[in-house]
């Protein structure tokens, strides 16, 4: 893989920044939520849902980002969760929404993209099929697939991984 230095060292104008964000998987209210959100807090990698954010150098805001991601039609569905977790395919779908800042945990800075990176995320989005199968097209897919759709970037998530072991 290229070098990724995942840290902003010289501002680029012209070209939008894409960042990769970690957040706890969604789950039914009660135990299962409770246990999500403590794996999320103990860095259980293979317990986070994954996300592309993309902050366009032409935004009017200084802060406005867009955030694309792939996930379960009803994650909070028990039964979704299950068929899930045993490895059928379940609905899924993708989703982009506006932020008005960055996170400020579990999101890095991954590289720049030379085109409108929001354009080139929403026709990569048109081509990515609905069915989610955990490891097999899930969102970790889906974010290695769209940062390299966006900056040339391959296997972002492995490389994050091993440079983030141990850091929140």
């Amino acid at each position: 893989m290229s070098s990724l230095s995942f840290t902003k060292s010289t501002l680029t104008r012209g070209k939008d920044e894409v960042y990769v964000a970690a957040v706890p998987l969604r789950a039914a209210k009660g135990v299962a939520q409770l246990f999500m959100s403590t794996a999320y807090s103990l860095n259980f990698w293979d317990l986070q849902h994954f996300m592309v954010i993309v902050k366009p150098s032409s935004s009017p805001l200084p802060s406005q980002a867009f955030v694309f991601d792939f996930q379960p039609e009803d994650p909070e569905n028990i039964y979704t969760a299950l068929a899930a977790l045993s490895g059928r395919a379940v609905p899924g779908v993708v989703l982009a929404r506006k932020l008005t800042k960055l996170p400020r945990r579990k999101c890095w800075f991954v590289g720049y993209s030379n085109e409108d990176a929001v354009g080139k995320a929403y026709k990569f989005n048109n081509t990515w099929g609905a069915d989610l199968r955990v490891g097999l097209h899930d969102c970790r897919d889906y974010t290695n697939g769209l940062v390299e759709h966006l900056t040339g970037e391959k296997l972002v998530l492995e490389h994050l991984r091993r440079t983030t072991d141990g850091q929140s």
